[in-house]
């Protein structure tokens, strides 16, 4: 008889933005006349640049022409992408990374689920609490999470770093020793970032005890502080710790066309044994390649005419979160986030809950927002909205939020 993978039935209800999609969606059945705004997930609403666009149609093309079909891509990724990927990413930066240490994918959530797979059940996993939910998700499916805490909202083999008002939302070195460490900065949800020197101290700390660090930087194009660092390779040792990942979704627009990619340096070990090859190994076993004509798509990123298109896109999305930042503020809610990143973190007013507020958004404003407790028990009492809609709705929705 089959049997399932029990650490499923382990997983607390639906993922979150399912939750909230399910819960939305009765909302809008019940109230079919009312025009609700979405600011709740982080999915981007401009087109494609024209840049962009133009190396679509053409990779097109020459999918119907013989001459220059393409079929399976290469196991890493077309050489065209991850040399521009090098060059612009890394090498512009002073980061020592080479085209054969990137690997192509369809997205970052992806690789940010699949490369515990590469790491032993046994490792001890720690997190930043709020966190992106897929980090933890993804090791309670794999058996690595112990047991559920329903009342805490905690697992019991999983390290929480709490990122709270009194530490600026970001994470302090733990008490226990991890193996492997979810970072992400500019941070999901809370926008949050840590200098290049603060993050020195976590690599500096990676290769003191051993641990490797997942590093999500899937947001370093809204980066605007000089101190802030756009990858963890800009800091020494970080090629024997650390793991990137990255996508084209948020900084070009990919939501729907998907592409990203991940780092594995040809030094990083997990004790003795080298990483970049079983990353290889899962990557050419179980995924065929993001497709020729995104991959083209994404090497326009990094054509002089793409830098400067997306340059003003992400300028659009960042006018949208220092509107909700000063809006929300005016209006006397505890704000943060909105500087280094396109999400603004907010407190709950009058002792709210994150969903108590979520419904009362929902209902009052026809506003749809993301419940903090939702990425983890230090997200509990606040909320997290997004800057990527546009810009009236954006304004609209801050109107009605100010007439509630």
């Amino acid at each position: 008889m089959a049997k399932v993978n029990d650490n499923y039935l382990k997983l607390p209800g639906s993922y979150l933005f399912s939750t909230i999609g399910k819960k939305v969606a009765a909302y809008s059945q019940a109230h079919p006349e009312r025009k609700i705004i979405r600011l709740g997930i982080g999915d981007v609403t401009q087109p494609l640049a024209p840049a962009i666009i133009t190396a679509l149609h053409k990779a097109v093309d020459e999918m119907a022409d013989a001459a220059t079909f393409k079929g399976y891509a290469p196991d890493l990724g077309y050489e065209f992408l991850r040399s521009a990927i090098a060059e612009n990413d890394y090498k512009g930066r002073g980061c020592d990374i080479r085209a054969d240490e990137i690997f192509i994918s369809d997205g970052a959530k992806c690789d940010s689920a699949n490369i515990q797979e590469i790491f032993s059940t046994d490792n001890k996993i720690a997190v930043c609490d709020p966190v992106y939910p897929v980090y933890v998700d993804s090791n309670v499916m794999a058996g690595r999470t112990g047991t559920w805490d329903a009342a805490a909202g905690t697992w019991s083999d999983v390290i929480y770093m709490p990122c709270t008002q009194e530490n600026d939302f970001a994470p302090e070195l733990p008490d226990e020793t991890p193996d492997l460490i979810y970072l992400c900065f500019p941070n999901n949800p809370t926008g949050s970032t840590i200098t290049k020197d603060q993050l020195q101290i976590w690599v500096d700390y990676a290769n003191q005890v051993g641990a490797v660090i997942i590093y999500d930087a899937a947001y370093e194009a809204y980066i605007s502080e000089e101190d802030v660092p756009h990858s963890i390779y800009e800091c020494e040792g970080a090629r024997t710790c650390a793991i990137e990942l990255r996508s084209f979704s948020k900084n070009a627009g990919f939501t729907g066309v998907r592409l990203g990619f991940t780092v594995v340096p040809k030094e990083l070990k997990a004790g003795d044994t080298y990483l970049h090859p079983l990353w290889a190994r899962r990557h050419g076993t179980k995924y065929n390649g993001a497709p020729y004509i995104v991959q083209r798509a994404g090497e326009a990123v990094y054509s002089p005419e793409g830098k400067a298109q997306l340059k003003k896109q992400v300028a659009y999305y960042m006018k949208n979160a220092n509107a909700i930042y000063d809006g929300l503020s005016d209006m006397g809610y505890t704000v943060s986030g909105g500087v280094n990143a396109p999400y603004i973190w907010l407190k709950t007013p009058e002792g709210m809950t994150s969903w108590e507020f979520f419904d009362y958004l929902l209902e009052k404003a026809n506003v749809v927002g993301t419940p903090g407790a939702g990425f983890g028990p230090s997200g509990e009492g606040y909320f997290r909205l997004t800057a990527f809609g546009n810009y009236e709705n954006t304004m609209e929705a801050l109107e009605r939020i100010r007439m509630m």
